[in-house]
């Protein structure tokens, strides 16, 4: 079915909007129908003197009568109205498509807002809600008539509405609080919140709600939804007024927690005296346990510290937040902790998981959201890394490719292909990928090199954040994850740049401290520059203890998990890249 192009007009927000929509429609009957009697989906923005925008977002089966209340009503009420009432730039955008009904407006205001989030001109983004509707009559067609409104919206305003490519690739988007839900995740929200309003009712205090997922679950998604629907409340407040946040969020992840930030400050969640998203040695010094918070939500929970490090003079974070909040929930996936200073011992994580398990506090996440593939591919990739265990690659109907190269450049070429401005359009990003298996000292350059280089035979690329940049690169890539650095297809990330993030396709370099023998993958912590992984932890009764095993295969899943329709890989070391040939056949050989 070929789905209409929508109408859309811009006219100057004021007074006289009526008159200038009327005379933008002329006599065109099937825009005044479209415009003025069907549901249509608004967009409003100032831009000051900085090119930066505001923007609110909404949707009407009124459209007259909506701008009304805004320009005479809403400006009593609220200061984001206050502002747009007295922009000097105030334009307005109105869009109308023969296909609209009640809830597909709703969507389409969903999804313009999860866009407009990751547009780096925008400085305030303002609404009062999620909107993702449930199945409808037309649902099947958001998509599409979502991708014609925002090419329409690009003639219009290319810096305000860039091309859909850049913005689906952000790792703002991706994170974004109006992404819809599945079934699973609505089911797991519903019993968070009751959680807490029953904690919340009776004062209890210290109460752990823990999320449990594997890598591309959907665990991001759900608590970004939380965290912003716990604060509607601060939406109605200016960021000026003494109001504590209903919940705060952290992470250890320096790129997620930029993210964050930038979703707190453009939706109007970030005061100007309190840190509502930020780090946990940051947020526990600066909390006093006498003084408790209502709702800590910690993403990427396996990142958390088990021991002392830097400023943080505690011996363990997630119990230090349990003295510091009414409730806790923690997102953790036990196969992506990296280093010695996030291990839990195996007994004492299956305890805290029992607890939670017996108060009704523990939510698994089971559906797969990012690895577009059928089950027995996933379950290949999980045999590799969990039970060490090769076996034949399967095919796979859904049209992922998992292909095993016959060297590096094979791969690095094939990514570089796949990372044409085209694909990416369709698709998302693709980057080279290994495990941390060559030197690689921050901020220091080699004797020998100029960069420090991930290596195979006569193949080189430099390691992740090493390349140059000019001011304005810097400035264009100001705020942005490693991946979605356009020079980065000329580097290779490491789990610490792309742990949390999606790829197309994902090119794995895997170096020498994985290995084959015997019929079964081993891991080889002598042949490791993965330090924060091979060095020894120090455990509760003060014995040495060596958990490189462990940490190393959390490293590879990482890894291999990051492609969303495809992994290429190549190994290093011979009898395991023997293995994955034999694996692949020639149907799965990257050519």
């Amino acid at each position: 079915m070929t789905i209409s192009k929508p109408i859309i007009s811009e006219v100057t927000y004021s007074d006289n909007f009526t008159a200038e929509l009327l005379s933008n429609i002329g006599e065109n009957k099937n825009a005044q129908k479209l415009l003025l009697d069907y549901p249509t989906v608004y967009i409003i923005r100032d831009k000051d003197n900085n090119a930066q925008y505001t923007v609110y977002v909404g949707e009407t089966t009124n459209i007259k009568r909506r701008t009304g209340q805004h320009l005479y009503d809403d400006v009593s009420k609220r200061t984001d109205w206050q502002q747009l009432a007295t922009a000097q730039q105030g334009r307005m955008f109105v869009i109308g498509h023969d296909h609209f009904n009640k809830s597909l407006t709703l969507d389409i205001e969903n999804q313009l807002m999860m866009y407009l989030l990751s547009v780096d001109s925008i400085k305030q983004l303002n609404n009062r809600r999620t909107n993702a509707q449930n199945e409808y009559y037309t649902a099947d067609e958001l998509q599409p008539i979502m991708s014609k409104i925002w090419r329409g919206l690009h003639h219009y305003d290319s810096k305000l509405f860039p091309v859909e490519s850049l913005i689906r690739d952000s790792a703002l988007f991706k994170a974004s609080p109006f992404h819809k839900l599945t079934a699973e995740q609505i089911a797991a929200k519903q019993l968070i919140y009751q959680k807490i309003e029953h904690a919340l009712a009776q004062s209890k205090t210290g109460q752990l709600i823990f999320v449990e997922g594997e890598a591309g679950s959907g665990k991001t998604v759900l608590l970004s939804n939380l965290f912003y629907e716990l604060n509607a409340e601060l939406l109605n407040q200016p960021v000026t007024a003494k109001i504590k946040p209903h919940s705060y969020l952290l992470i250890n992840h320096d790129q997620q927690l930029t993210v964050y930030k930038q979703i707190a400050k453009k939706l109007g969640l970030e005061r100007l005296d309190i840190d509502i998203v930020s780090k946990p040695t940051r947020f526990i010094n600066r909390h006093a346990a006498a003084e408790k918070v209502d709702v800590i939500l910690v993403d990427e929970a396996h990142l958390l510290w088990t021991q002392g490090k830097q400023s943080y003079r505690g011996k363990n974070q997630l119990a230090d937040l349990l003295q510091l909040a009414k409730v806790v929930v923690v997102v953790f996936d036990r196969h992506q902790m990296l280093t010695t200073e996030e291990y839990w011992d195996k007994q004492e994580l299956r305890n805290m998981e029992i607890e939670a398990s017996t108060t009704g506090n523990l939510v698994q996440l089971k559906d797969q959201q990012r690895i577009s593939a059928e089950q027995p591919t996933i379950d290949w990739i999980r045999k590799l890394v969990f039970d060490r265990k090769i076996t034949p690659i399967p095919a796979d109907k859904k049209g992922y490719q998992l292909k095993i190269a016959p060297d590096a450049q094979t791969v690095y070429q094939k990514i570089s292909q796949h990372a044409t401005e085209k694909e990416n359009a369709a698709a998302g990003l693709s980057r080279i990928l290994a495990t941390f298996d060559w030197k690689y000292v921050n901020k220091t350059a080699p004797a020998d090199d100029d960069y420090w280089r991930v290596k195979a035979g006569d193949w080189s690329l430099p390691w992740n954040l090493q390349l140059p940049q000019t001011k304005a690169q810097k400035r264009a890539n100001r705020g942005l994850a490693w991946a979605e650095q356009p020079q980065t297809i000329h580097e290779a990330g490491s789990t610490y740049t792309i742990q949390g993030f999606d790829l197309n396709f994902a090119g794995v370099i895997i170096g020498p401290s994985v290995k084959y023998r015997a019929g079964h993958v081993i891991f080889d912590p002598e042949a490791s520059e993965n330090k924060k992984a091979t060095r020894k932890r120090t455990m509760k009764n003060g014995e040495k203890k060596t958990v490189a095993d462990e940490l190393l295969q959390n490293e590879l899943n990482v890894l291999l998990t990051r492609g969303v329709h495809g992994l290429f890989i190549y190994a290093v070391d011979p009898q395991l890249q023997a293995a994955l040939l034999a694996a692949a056949g020639s149907q799965h050989l990257l050519s």
